[in-house]
């Protein structure tokens, strides 16, 4: 009876151990600065410093209603230390927040700055927590959930 007692004990640690996720924290996943890159004649972006390639064409879309006009245009993307990815550019009226999924991003936040001007030539900075978009005498600061002020 002992043994039968500590076979079934051993299985149940076993078995807890082995579903437990591991989960590595603190992590702060930012970008120092921001990266501008220019979109090519297919609609990617990519940086190869972070092994960073993407997709343009459906945010041009979102953006201006417009999925053609993109090519040689530059994107501003930071990341902040949650993993969200900022991304905006030159004549955008929004931020746009992404997170990563499986081969792709999934948009989670569109942050309008102006309903009537468009950016004119912003920069992000990170200001942890949170991420500054400057544009011209213009500041801004935002976090995941939106416009901090």
């Amino acid at each position: 009876m002992f043994k039968v007692r500590i076979v079934i004990i051993s299985i149940v640690l076993i078995t807890t151990y082995a579903c437990s996720s591991l989960i590595l924290s603190p992590s702060d996943f930012s970008w120092p600065i921001e990266n501008v890159l220019k979109v090519d004649e297919r609609g990617f972006v990519s940086e190869d410093r972070y092994t960073f390639s993407l997709n343009v064409k459906k945010l041009f879309f979102e953006e201006f209603k417009d999925s053609t006009n993109f090519s040689g245009k530059e994107l501003r993307i930071i990341r902040d230390k949650s993993g969200y990815y900022y991304i905006t550019g030159k004549e955008f009226k929004n931020v746009y927040l992404f997170l990563p999924v499986e081969n792709g991003m999934k948009l989670e936040k569109k942050i309008t700055i102006s309903e009537t001007e468009s950016l004119t030539s912003p920069v992000l900075n990170q200001k942890s927590p949170n991420i500054e978009l400057i544009d011209g005498s213009k500041k801004y600061l935002m976090n995941y959930k939106g416009l901090v002020r």
